[in-house]
């Protein structure tokens, strides 16, 4: 299996740190967040393929040069008002992968190891997604939400939803089988959004069974200054 890191964005909030350095790259907990991300999986993905963008790649390139297994792709942009979007960038790195992915942001990190979420999808055999419980209806409204029966199955997603449905957020980490990565073309062109990496995850939902897998721990999504000196020298790993 492969493993996309989307780490294109371009960090405005937490410049000037990350003005000319990739937020992905970050050090907590002494090491850089990718390398606790890509450490927890070693043992079930045999190539990492991280997009990135034009301003960032030479660093990123830098970065993996003594990494077995690591790919760099440069999207081609240069700016945060001319990026991809994350499902474009997904796209992107899918083109060259023949069978099931998993797909992450490369900006958070989390208290539990991943591995489980990808034994549950396999066990599903169906693409799957991650989620946790919110209460907060702001904090909803920000998000991707879904609902799910009695057997984790999926049974509405959407994206940023004025009025939730129910209390299951969806953050950027995703399960798809190679049957479901290669419908993105298909998705774009039934209008579905390119931004949000979770806009494919709604739209496929209402073409093909998913399945929900819940989170058994924490997660920390570095998007300012303050989430990120929360656990720059805190941070201990994922319990595995």
């Amino acid at each position: 299996m492969k493993c996309i890191i989307l780490a294109a964005g371009y960090a405005t909030r937490l410049y000037p740190l990350t003005e000319n350095f990739p937020k992905p790259l970050l050090e907590v907990g002494g090491k850089p967040i990718l390398d606790w991300l890509i450490g927890d999986l070693r043992c079930e993905v045999e190539e990492f393929i991280v997009v990135t963008n034009h301003k960032f790649a030479a660093i990123f390139e830098d970065w993996a040069k003594d990494k077995a297994g690591v790919r760099i792709i440069d999207d081609g942009t240069s700016s945060n008002e001319g990026r991809l979007g994350a499902v474009r960038d997904i796209q992107l790195a899918a083109k060259d992968i023949e069978g099931d992915a998993f797909v992450m942001a490369g900006d958070n990190v989390l208290t539990f190891s991943l591995v489980p979420f990808i034994e549950f999808a396999r066990k599903k055999a169906t693409s799957c997604v991650m989620c946790h419980e919110e209460k907060s209806i702001p904090a909803l409204q920000r998000t991707a939400v879904i609902t799910v029966d009695e057997d984790d199955k999926i049974t509405s997603y959407e994206e940023k939803p004025k009025e939730p449905k129910g209390e299951l957020a969806v953050p950027p980490f995703y399960y798809y089988r190679a049957e479901d990565i290669n419908r993105i073309q298909e998705a774009l062109d039934a209008g579905c959004g390119y931004d949000a990496p979770g806009s494919f995850a709604a739209w496929l939902s209402k073409q093909t069974p998913m399945h929900a897998w819940k989170m058994t721990g924490g997660r920390h999504d570095i998007g300012d200054m303050a989430s990120y000196e929360a656990v720059r020298d805190s941070y201990k790993g994922p319990e595995v």
